[in-house]
């Protein structure tokens, strides 16, 4: 691999979070966002949960947990599971990605693991499944607008799924705008706050549903991507929002 020699990776975990950081907001660390996900994986390393920065010959990072400890709409018991996977920057193209996804095939084998899983998406960022063929990855399941669901296998196995049942659990939030968020981003906070303001300014009604596990996560998410989304009147208005104006036109859409 070229230029691998010059990528080094170093694991975060409890005892140096406050030095490396997590990758995201990592200047930004006084804000809500950060404090909230610093606590949300001060509770997860004792469920194997694993975040990996490359802080020699690129910038990126991969965050992975044991499947059934997953914050997905998935089932994925026996397998590991990437929540997420970043590269950004001028290197991105000389082996960073691969060395960060090496550390997580080392660490599923090493725990006898199936296999490793992941959704992807060509937004809300995720990485893109182009990516993830290459390194010999398969979709096995599929949901709009883009996300796939994909796997590696390391033995015969039973593949993972998502967990389903979107229009019922869809139903149960009711009317008005539900907001259904997590910790597991740090963008979620500026995203709640977003949506609140604004749906006072235009008299909606609105309630805020914090997800506090990965069984929350499967069982009440609307839709695979599971730690975000926005519910409208009992319909999937999106899986994100960005800003006020992103959030207004989400809801035009819907308040028509």
């Amino acid at each position: 691999m070229e230029n691998d020699q010059e990528i080094r990776l170093t694991a975060v975990t409890p005892a140096n979070i406050d030095k490396t950081g997590f990758f995201c907001f990592r200047n930004r660390r006084s804000e809500e966002g950060y404090s909230r996900k610093k606590e949300w994986l001060l509770e997860r390393f004792d469920e194997g949960l694993k975040i990996q920065l490359i802080t020699e010959g690129g910038l990126g990072f991969i965050e992975y947990i044991p499947g059934e400890y997953a914050w997905r709409g998935v089932n994925a018991d026996g397998y590991m599971f990437i929540h997420c996977l970043w590269v950004t920057g001028k290197r991105r193209n000389v082996g960073c990605g691969t060395a960060l996804l090496e550390t997580c095939f080392r660490d599923a084998r090493e725990t006898g693991k199936k296999g490793v899983a992941m959704i992807t998406s060509e937004g809300y960022f995720m990485m893109s499944k182009r990516f993830m063929l290459k390194h010999d990855f398969v979709s096995v399941e599929n949901y709009p607008p883009s996300f796939k669901l994909m796997v590696k296998k390391f033995e015969d196995a039973p593949d993972p799924s998502f967990t389903g049942n979107w229009d019922e659990k869809l139903a149960a939030f009711g009317e008005g705008l539900t907001v259904i968020t997590s910790d597991h981003c740090p963008h979620h906070a500026d995203a709640v706050n977003v949506c609140i303001e604004t749906s006072k300014e235009l008299g909606v009604k609105y309630r805020i549903v914090e997800l506090k596990s990965s069984r929350d996560v499967r069982e009440k998410s609307p839709s695979p991507f599971g730690t975000f989304g926005l519910v409208y009147n009992g319909k999937f208005v999106d899986h994100y929002t960005f800003n006020k104006k992103t959030f207004l036109k989400q809801m035009a859409k819907v308040m028509k």
